[in-house]
C-alpha cells in the first residue's frame, strides 16, 4: 500500500498536466496509468493536434487557450523540446448559416467575435485572395475565411511526454500497466484498487478520459459518452504545396448538417500523408474497451468522397495510414471540470469533448489551484460537474 497527497488516474493530456503542475507546487503525487504514455490507446495521440486562440466553441475557452499556450513554450524552455508549431489556421464556412455542429453552432461567426473581443490578432481573408495564397484549398466565393497567425499545430505524444518528464523532475511517482478496478473516497481519505493493489491518497483526480464513467460511475457517468473517431493520412501530388510555411492548419464547414466539416494539417517533414479528419457521433461505444481499432478501407474512401474531394486540390485518395481514437463528450460537447459532487474527495477532469487538448497545460495548471487550496478557479467556473444535471443530454450543440 503507497500514500501521496494526491493521486491522478489517468495520464493522458489533462492527467499528464494536472499531475506535473500539483508536482510543481510541491505534493506528493502518484499518477496512475493503464497503459504505457504516450500511447495510443486514448484520445491523445495521433502525433498532431490543433491549437487556436479564438475558441468557437464559445469564450469560456480562450482563456484556457491563451495560457496553454504560454504553457506550453515555457515547457519547451524547460525540456529542449518542441511541442508546438506556428503555421496560422484558417477557418472557413458561411457565416451567415447556423450549423448543427455538436458544440459549433455559429462557429465561424463565434470565432470572429472572439477574436475581436479577446484582441487576439486574425484576418478576414477574400476567397479570391486566400485561394491565392493557400493553392490546394477551394474555396467558394460565397464562404467566410478566417486566418489566425498565432494557431498551429501541437505534438501530442512529444506534449504527453513533457508533461511526464517535468512531473517526475518535480518528484511525482508514476505507475504505469497497472488498471484501476475502484476507487473509494470519504472524509478520510481517498484508496485507488488497481489489479496490482492498493493506493491510497488524500485526494484524488480522475482524468480517465473515456474510462472516467465506468470508475465514477453514478450521473456524472451516465451524461458522457464515448465515440470511436477515425484519422486518415492522404498522399499528395504535390508534398511542397502542403509544407508548413505554406498551408496551415484549417477547419472547414462546408453545409448545414452536423457532420458536413472537417478539418487538416500541412504535411510534416519526414510524413508522406496529409492528415485530414472528421468527427462522428452515431453511435456510442457501451465501453471504451468496445472499439474498434481497425479501420476498414471504405472509411479513408468516405471520407475523402464526402470532405476532401473538390475541396482539398492536390491531395490524392491514396490513403497512406489511418487511426482511431475516442472522444469522450459531455452534453453540448462542453467539458466537465472540477469537484465530483457524488463523491467526497473527488476531482474529475473530462470530458474534453473533442476539443480538449489545447487547453489541457492550462487545464492542469488550473486544477492544480483547486485540488491545493479549494477553491474553484474562475477558469475552471463554467465546466463545473455540479452544472452538468441542468444539460441535456448528448453532444447535441448548444
Amino acid at each position: 500500500m503507497s500514500a501521496a497527497d494526491v493521486i491522478v488516474v489517468g495520464l493522458g493530456a489533462a492527467g499528464s498536466a494536472t499531475l506535473h503542475q500539483l508536482a510543481r507546487r510541491g505534493a506528493t503525487v502518484m499518477g496512475i496509468d493503464r497503459f504505457s504514455p504516450p500511447h495510443d490507446q486514448g484520445s491523445s495521440h495521433g502525433e498532431t493536434r490543433v491549437t487556436r486562440q479564438a475558441i468557437g466553441e464559445g469564450d469560456d475557452y480562450v482563456p484556457l487557450a491563451l495560457a496553454s499556450q504560454r504553457l506550453w513554450r515555457e515547457m519547451e524552455a524547460e525540456t529542449g523540446e518542441t511541442l508546438m508549431l506556428t503555421t496560422g489556421a484558417l477557418m472557413i464556412g458561411a457565416m451567415e448559416r447556423p450549423v448543427a455542429y455538436p458544440g459549433k453552432p455559429d462557429f465561424i461567426r463565434r470565432t470572429v467575435e472572439a477574436a475581436r473581443r479577446f484582441a487576439i490578432p486574425h484576418e478576414l481573408i477574400d476567397p479570391a485572395e486566400a485561394r491565392r495564397r493557400y493553392p490546394p484549398l477551394a474555396i467558394g466565393d460565397h464562404e467566410t475565411v478566417y486566418f489566425e497567425p498565432g494557431a498551429g499545430v501541437l505534438f501530442p505524444e512529444r506534449c504527453v511526454a513533457a508533461q511526464l518528464t517535468l512531473a517526475r523532475r518535480y518528484g511525482a511517482r508514476i505507475v504505469t500497466g497497472e488498471r484501476v478496478i475502484e476507487i473509494h473516497a470519504d472524509r478520510h481519505g481517498a484508496r485507488v484498487i488497481t489489479d496490482a493493489g492498493t493506493h491510497e491518497a488524500g485526494l484524488v483526480v480522475v482524468a480517465a478520459g473515456a474510462w472516467t464513467p465506468e470508475l465514477l460511475g453514478g450521473e456524472l457517468a451516465a451524461r458522457l459518452s464515448a465515440y470511436r473517431q477515425t484519422m486518415h493520412w492522404f498522399a499528395p501530388h504535390d508534398a511542397a504545396a502542403f509544407a508548413p510555411e505554406r498551408f496551415p492548419v484549417f477547419m472547414w464547414m462546408h453545409g448545414g448538417g452536423a457532420e458536413d466539416w472537417f478539418y487538416g494539417f500541412p504535411l510534416l517533414p519526414g510524413d508522406t500523408g496529409v492528415k485530414v479528419a472528421a468527427e462522428r457521433f452515431e453511435t456510442a461505444l457501451a465501453t471504451p474497451d468496445d472499439i474498434e481499432r481497425r479501420v476498414d478501407p471504405e472509411e479513408p474512401a468516405a471520407m475523402f468522397a464526402c470532405h476532401a474531394a473538390g475541396r482539398l486540390g492536390g491531395l490524392t485518395a491514396a490513403c497512406v495510414r489511418s487511426a482511431t481514437c475516442l472522444y469522450t463528450m459531455a452534453p453540448e460537447s462542453r467539458f466537465v471540470i472540477g469537484a465530483d459532487p457524488g463523491r467526497e474527495r473527488t476531482f474529475v477532469v473530462s470530458a474534453c469533448s473533442g476539443h480538449g487538448f489545447k487547453h489541457s497545460p492550462a487545464i492542469g495548471e488550473a486544477m492544480a489551484s483547486l485540488v491545493l487550496e479549494g477553491a474553484l478557479p474562475a477558469a475552471l467556473a463554467p465546466f463545473d460537474p455540479a452544472r452538468l444535471s441542468a444539460r441535456p443530454a448528448g453532444p447535441a450543440a448548444s
